[in-house]
């Protein structure tokens, strides 16, 4: 499948193993929306380099396949527990969980919770497979992007791709907020989402038609995605926190709480961190030559 942008002149095109091809055409000013486009002096530019990027989050299928190749142990399965949202943990391991983090009571830490039983003892992704992997740390995001020749996409990247080739939009394909198009939070947070979109929690990761014109899936909504840039230093451990993009199901349209879904929203997390809200996507580095040869395929 071929995608182009013609107001822009970027093309990208969906190769074999499902990644699209982004040839930038023009420099990315981070985070600038038409609604914040005076709030600074000056924006910074950055130029890219042509690189891939995966068409969806990882799905569990994918995740499985990584697994059984590698003998792969996730940090939720070396810490033997994860955190679950409220919603998801049935009413019996909730009445043995005796700790939560204050503020955000709705996130319970679930023994056995890691991305094959995503809400912990007794479920699985028997019925899940086009669900992205969650409870899955920066670390292992690092190792699985790696396992394929490839890595996690920068801060600057990802931002690319998820503007699909336009400037200063607020959501992938448009300043319009547009139902049905991304999987969010519709309803009194945390104990009611109407699920108007069709989903409560994780939906599989082309449940909706793709957000832009790059053809790309699920890159607002959903589940918050890894980016191997750092956002600045834990204030507990010290640890470096990296970047996160996207929002994820339990963010909203208007980020009256948690955050506002759109294509600038990020924060950081620690690097062992996992929730089962958190996945990933990889990017790979392309030459010239690969640029042409792909290219060239495309107009066959």
């Amino acid at each position: 499948a071929v995608v182009s942008t013609q107001s822009t002149g970027t093309v990208a095109q969906v190769v074999e193993d499902g990644m699209v091809l982004i040839i930038p055409s023009h420099k990315l000013v981070l985070g600038r929306t038409i609604e914040n486009a005076h709030t600074k002096d000056k924006w910074e530019k950055t130029k890219l380099a042509p690189f891939l990027i995966s068409q969806t989050p990882i799905t569990n299928e994918q995740f499985h396949e990584f697994v059984a190749d590698r003998k792969f142990i996730t940090e939720a399965e070396k810490f033997q527990w994860s955190f679950v949202f409220e919603m998801f943990v049935p009413d019996e391991i909730k009445r043995t969980i005796k700790q939560s983090i204050k503020g955000a009571e709705w996130w319970l830490p679930v023994e056995g919770a890691f991305w094959a039983v995503p809400a912990g003892r007794g479920s699985g992704i028997e019925t899940r497979q086009r669900h992205p992997a969650v409870h899955i740390s920066h670390n292992d995001a690092v190792e699985y992007c790696h396992h394929y020749g490839a890595r996690l996409p920068s801060e600057v990247e990802w931002e690319y791709a998820a503007r699909g080739g336009k400037r200063d939009q607020i959501y992938p394909w448009g300043n319009d907020f547009k139902k049905n198009r991304m999987n969010i939070w519709e309803g009194s947070f945390p104990k009611e989402n109407k699920g108007k979109d069709g989903f409560i929690g994780v939906a599989p990761v082309d449940a909706f038609k793709p957000q832009n014109d790059f053809g790309l899936y699920d890159m607002v909504g959903n589940v918050w995605e890894w980016t191997a840039t750092v956002f600045g230093t834990d204030r507990q451990t010290g640890m470096p926190q990296y970047t996160l993009r996207g929002g994820s199901y339990i963010d909203s349209k208007h980020g009256k709480f948690n955050h506002k879904a759109d294509v600038t929203t990020r924060m950081g997390n620690t690097a062992d961190a996992g929730s089962d809200n958190i996945g990933f996507r990889c990017v790979k580095d392309v030459s010239k030559e690969e640029v042409e040869r792909l290219t060239a395929k495309q107009e066959l």
